[in-house]
């Protein structure tokens, strides 16, 4: 007798996404009930982690120096309410470090149109120890700081700091050990000078946590795996153990008709060109209403988007994305409802500090609040020299 198909895939994408499927309805209502008491954002707040991989070679510097272009020509045609160009924070692969390519990407954030971070791929043969992580992680650390003056610290003489992706999403061994294999993870990254994790969200994946749309702590010990699978909201008053997680949107787009009938899909802030862009995809990601307890006013989007992909530059930082920030520009300064603000993955945690030390107004004051660029202390001494 012939057996039934069954898709297995589709079982353990439904199986994995169980978890923050049972928490949104009580994540939903919550906000919805806040929103309702509180007061509504008045700053949004986009940053666009790029998971970035152009490749080594002369193949990989020529596709960073068609990224320049692309990132330039939107970012000198786009800017935010105080003359902020929009751009991507590029998230480079620890494992595929070339020096000419770097040194590219560097040129372009010292022209202002991306800042440099790390991103990570490992685990996928064979699980990766947690040794084997430290030494990755340090060493692509400070040959970004010194020899392409990348990255953050707080001040001249301190350890450099970083904001993080996953590679795969498998933060902290959460594919099941796959394309990891370190449950103490969460442990290197802090110990290592990591500042924040911009992984997140993942669904329909394994690595996606039940916690969603928030920006948080990581609640359970960081030897341990998945240790941001709960953890609490940072709130004004509090004094956070780093890296923190820093969510981006993950809510249902009703808008889709099959037969006439609604179908919901995932929009997890995805900047890819099967999803186009529009006011109704910004309006759900400012409605997850994603912030610090306390400030209600200023709202987070991170958005992400893997910049390897041709097909999907159009919406990343393409005519697609300008038109769209034009489209959003214009709803604030016709609706007077928000100011919008570009921010860098370290802008954005910068933001959040000054937040969780009960700082307000306009978080645009606040984008070198914690951590300053150690390009610019290179650029500031050499100016005194001139001087």
């Amino acid at each position: 007798m012939e057996q039934p198909f069954v898709n297995t895939r589709l079982i353990d994408k439904a199986r994995w996404s169980l978890p923050w499927l049972l928490r949104y309805p009580f994540w939903r209502s919550k906000q919805l009930l806040s929103g309702a008491l509180g007061e509504s954002p008045r700053h949004v707040i986009v940053l666009v982690a790029n998971h970035y991989e152009p490749g080594v070679g002369d193949i990989g510097l020529r596709r960073v120096e068609e990224w320049f272009q692309l990132a330039t020509t939107t970012g000198n045609a786009i800017r935010d309410h105080d003359g902020t160009p929009f751009r991507h924070t590029n998230f480079v692969p620890a494992e595929q470090y070339d020096k000419a390519v770097l040194a590219a990407l560097a040129d372009l954030q010292r022209e202002g149109f991306g800042e440099v971070e790390v991103h990570f791929h490992h685990g996928i043969d064979e699980p990766d120890t947690e040794e084997n992580t430290r030494r990755m992680l340090t060493d692509f650390r400070d040959v970004l700081a010194e020899e392409h003056r990348c990255l953050s610290r707080e001040t001249p003489t301190s350890e450099p700091k970083y904001a993080f992706v996953h590679g795969n999403w498998a933060l902290a061994n959460s594919a099941g050990g796959g394309f990891c294999g370190v449950d103490s993870e969460m442990q290197v990254l802090a110990e290592t000078g990591c500042y924040a994790d911009f992984t997140l969200p993942s669904a329909p994946y394994q690595t996606q946590v039940p916690r969603i749309n928030a920006i948080y702590q990581c609640g359970n010990s960081f030897t341990e795996a998945r240790p941001h699978r709960s953890g609490p909201g940072l709130k004004v008053g509090d004094q956070p153990r780093f890296p923190i997680i820093f969510t981006g949107p993950l809510v249902f787009d009703w808008t889709r008709r099959v037969r006439g009938l609604p179908v919901p899909r995932i929009d997890d802030g995805a900047l890819a060109g099967n999803y186009r862009l529009s006011l109704n995809r910004f309006n759900r990601w400012r409605g997850a209403t994603i912030g610090i307890a306390g400030r209600p006013e200023w709202v987070f989007i991170k958005l992400y988007s893997h910049a390897f992909f041709d097909w999907d530059q159009d919406a990343m930082i393409g005519e697609q994305m300008r038109r769209f920030m034009g489209e959003v520009l214009e709803l604030a300064e016709r609706t007077g409802q928000f100011k919008l603000h570009f921010a860098s993955a370290r802008e954005a945690f910068n933001m959040v500090m000054a937040a969780v030390d009960g700082r307000d107004g306009d978080p645009a004051a606040y984008r070198d609040y914690k951590l300053k660029t150690i390009m610019s202390e290179h650029n500031g001494s050499h100016k005194a020299m001139l001087g």
